[in-house]
């Protein structure tokens, strides 16, 4: 428990071990959580991927849809996170030539008894990192930051947004 909130771990037992936290007696609700982040890279760079001219296709394309991938195998990759029937994943990446970058920021949904915040962080993850596979040629120096929940609603701690 910690003394600024008064809130403990919850994938951890009184023992201290890790385990999946049992969902089986939560209310099924509609929910929602939205993720974001960037990935900054040289200008150059930013040039490439913003004009098609990358030599291994559509960056932001491929990007977008390696990162709807990830939220739906997030269970595979967090070992606690529980399987979920995913109803929505959107991802979308915003050209940012003050950065320069990409903004990345995934929607997901679902109807369950846990909500998808890792789902999302996941879909805003794998996005960059492809952004950054696609494009290391060129730039190794690109930087991924900023990943983040922004909003979460739905279930028994109802909603969060960040400030």
């Amino acid at each position: 428990m910690t003394q600024e909130t008064g809130k403990t771990l919850s994938h951890f037992d009184a023992k201290g071990d890790a385990h999946m936290v049992d969902v089986s007696e939560k209310a099924v609700t509609s929910r929602i959580a939205v993720a974001e982040g960037h990935i900054k890279m040289a200008r150059h760079t930013f040039d490439i991927i913003t004009e098609g001219r990358a030599k291994k296709g559509d960056v932001i394309g491929i990007a977008r849809l390696a990162g709807i991938m990830g939220a739906k195998r997030t269970s595979d990759l967090i070992p606690l996170c529980h399987p979920l029937p995913i109803s929505k994943v959107s991802v979308d990446l915003t050209a940012d030539p003050d950065l320069p970058g990409l903004h990345i920021t995934a929607t997901v949904k679902t109807t369950g008894q846990t909500g998808v915040e890792m789902e999302a962080l996941t879909a805003v993850s794998t996005c960059a990192l492809t952004v950054y596979d696609m494009s290391k040629a060129v730039d190794k120096a690109m930087e991924i930051g900023g990943i983040r929940v922004v909003l979460k609603d739905g279930g028994k701690s109802g909603r969060y947004e960040a400030e």
